[in-house]
């Protein structure tokens, strides 16, 4: 975390309520067409709105140029040196959804995908089967059997899955499978040390039956695994910054990164506005929320840039219902960009704001990408964000004598 040391006597406990909602992918680039971006195409007037009534800039979540996985931009977010904290997706997810990690084991994070006669990916997420799809599957692929190891799969969501490796000599030093391309086949789980030989040898093994087992589906007929990675420790959040901190996140893996930041993880519902029902039945409960919305993301990823203008449109509708409750601190941030015409995540810094009643307005018009270069915060590392944050809410006393 950021000077966790030096500043930690400079956290002070109070009861001032921050909250932090993250716009998953927030960041775009502009259209080819339109030479607008996402932000800019869509209609956005409660975020114009906060935008003109708060101080305004980027983050960037690791370094310039680099572009960082949901993971990574949400440990930024939260204080945490990404580059010191790295985090597999595998123990996000198992976490996400209560998988009983200990010591020692290896998750990794699994998506069903479809596989042409010649092995080839056809498609990385199975055509996003829905769970009652991958349920079953997931059941089939759960006896799968590798002597001397406990192998589980269990079902995340759609067409995610994790991957539970229990045993003794288990390392999570493994390659991923997934090429993150189509047209090529899935790559072999390697080991990136000695001492994962053992793990990636059943890795191998189990993708190999996987595909037996899978062989007459229609879409998920192969297996792609990623972010293989045992228990993780970090720093409590509540801990360093003297808070008692909440998360609520519909989507497992960002409950599971909660977990490993030290947050209390609020059960909520599917959908944003039922997170927000959440956020307003717990508001008296804690003094730091965080609050997660991937709509806008997973537009992104699929390269639509017209569902990525609905998905921020629809966040907008629910935005007055987080403003109401009149936080001492509201930030609104992304944990990476996600161009549509990219069809991923970039390096792009990523619009952010906080607002108080510190912050009066500085001349920014409305909340784009465009519109937030004349904000006073400028370019700044996500890893700051919090101490933004904590400052406009008064839970930081000055530095020194």
């Amino acid at each position: 975390m950021i000077d966790v040391d030096a500043l930690r006597d400079s956290y002070i406990s109070t009861p001032s309520k921050l909250v932090m909602l993250v716009v998953d992918g927030l960041g775009g680039v502009p259209h080819t067409e339109t030479r607008l971006s996402e932000l800019e195409t869509a209609s956005v007037p409660n975020l114009d709105r906060l935008a003109q009534r708060s101080a305004c800039g980027f983050t960037i979540p690791v370094l310039p140029g680099v572009t960082p996985g949901s993971g990574p931009g949400h440990l930024a977010l939260f204080g945490y040196d990404p580059l010191s904290h790295f985090i597999g997706r595998g123990a996000m997810e198992a976490l996400g959804i209560d998988v009983d990690l200990r010591e020692g084991d290896v998750a990794a994070r699994g998506n069903f995908c479809t596989v042409d006669s010649g092995g080839r990916l056809v498609d990385r997420r199975a055509g996003r089967i829905a769970s009652e799809v991958s349920i079953p599957l997931c059941h089939e692929l759960d006896g799968i059997d590798l002597d001397g190891l406990d192998l589980r799969v269990y079902p995340v969501e759609g067409y995610r899955f994790v991957l539970h490796i229990r045993g003794a000599g288990l390392s999570d030093r493994i390659s991923e499978t997934d090429p993150q391309a189509t047209g090529v086949p899935a790559l072999q789980a390697k080991a990136l040390a000695p001492e994962a030989e053992r793990a990636a040898s059943a890795v191998r093994e189990f993708v190999t039956r996987a595909a037996e087992v899978l062989r007459n589906e229609e879409r998920a007929n192969m297996v792609l695994l990623r972010g293989f990675s045992s228990l993780p420790h970090l720093p409590s959040m509540g801990d360093v910054y003297r808070l008692h901190p909440a998360a609520i996140a519909a989507y497992p893996m960002y409950r599971g990164l909660a977990t490993i930041a030290g947050m209390k993880v609020i059960p909520t519902g599917r959908t944003f506005a039922e997170e927000v029902n959440t956020l307003r039945e717990h508001y008296d409960d804690h003094d730091f929320f965080y609050i997660h919305y991937k709509p806008a993301d997973a537009a992104g990823e699929d390269g639509n840039f017209d569902a990525k203008v609905r998905a921020l449109e629809e966040l907008d509708t629910q935005l007055p219902r987080l403003v109401e409750l009149d936080p001492d601190a509201l930030m609104v941030a992304g944990d990476h960009s996600t161009p549509a015409i990219y069809g991923g995540h970039s390096w792009h810094p990523v619009p952010f704001l906080v607002h108080s009643r510190w912050t009066m307005g500085e001349g920014v018009h409305g909340f784009s990408e465009r519109a937030f270069a004349a904000g006073s915060l400028g370019r700044m590392p996500a890893t700051q964000a919090m101490l933004m944050g904590l400052a406009h809410a008064g839970k930081i006393t000055k530095f020194g004598p």
